[in-house]
């Protein structure tokens, strides 16, 4: 969860700070993910695949173009809400039944990231909405077709490996449509340490401890980016530490503590 709060900081310092485009940040990313885990896994590629490969693509770049059209709270509520609805009807459809204290532990959780959002809540943009909307249903899908791979790593670099196709396809098609790319050197970097480190590695650790979470559990733990990269913004880019965000996070954190500490329980 601290690479995908990363991923966010790093992903607000390079298109807030106009320093690179939304399509060549992402590529960018992508690639630079590709590079470095089929250099871990020495060429290993197996457990990746086109839908694992298309959702990826599909949250990277809806995230990205969603992100200069919505409110931090707008865009964070949207893309957490479909995540959330998402897992949650996969692991029912499976037969999974959480408990009532998990299920408490859901709605502290939610609770929590609606209160740290609220100020910053505004109408959306009907194109950001839906493509944050997009982001989040492709990250769910993501997630799923991760449940159960047997290697995280080789599984994780087939994924970015054919995830540049759809990056060479925005290549094309961007100009094709009259758009333009815009980039600097410290855009670049920050799209590849995006990509390399807080994207590549922290997906492979992602796909690991799928293997221990069930679909609410996956769920839940993902609400923490929220308030994770809320005080990764008091550190890093220097905004202000307010009795609102301490609140918001521990009650957040203490919900994820109840829903994965429930399975637990009822073993």
């Amino acid at each position: 969860m601290a690479a995908f709060a990363s991923n966010s900081l790093l992903c607000r310092a390079a298109l807030a700070g106009r320093s690179i485009d939304a399509v060549s940040f992402t590529s960018i990313r992508l690639v630079s993910g590709a590079l470095v885990l089929l250099a871990l896994a020495r060429g290993r590629t197996a457990g990746g695949g086109w839908i694992a490969a298309g959702a990826l693509a599909g949250y990277a770049f809806g995230f990205s173009l969603a992100y200069l059209r919505l409110s931090a709270g707008t865009g964070a509520l949207i893309l957490f809400g479909t995540v959330q609805a998402t897992l949650l009807l996969w692991g029912l459809a499976r037969g999974e039944r959480p408990t009532a204290p998990a299920w408490l532990g859901l709605l502290l959780a939610l609770g929590g990231l609606v209160a740290l959002t609220l100020p910053g809540l505004t109408a959306p943009d009907p194109l950001g909405a839906a493509l944050m909307a997009g982001a989040g249903l492709s990250w769910g899908l993501y997630t799923v077709r991760g449940k159960g791979v047997a290697d995280p790593l080789a599984a994780t670099s087939g994924n970015f490996v054919l995830s540049v196709s759809f990056a060479a396809l925005a290549a094309v098609v961007v100009p094709a449509a009259g758009g333009r790319f815009h980039l600097s050197l410290p855009g670049a970097g920050l799209a590849a340490v995006s990509g390399a480190l807080t994207s590549g590695l922290g997906y492979v650790l992602w796909y690991a401890a799928l293997r221990g979470l069930s679909g609410l559990q996956a769920a839940v733990v993902q609400i923490s980016v929220a308030p994770m990269a809320a005080l990764g913004g008091v550190a890093f880019l220097g905004e202000r530490l307010t009795p609102r965000l301490l609140a918001c996070g521990a009650a957040v954190l203490g919900g994820i503590a109840l829903a994965v500490s429930a399975r637990r329980d009822a073993r």
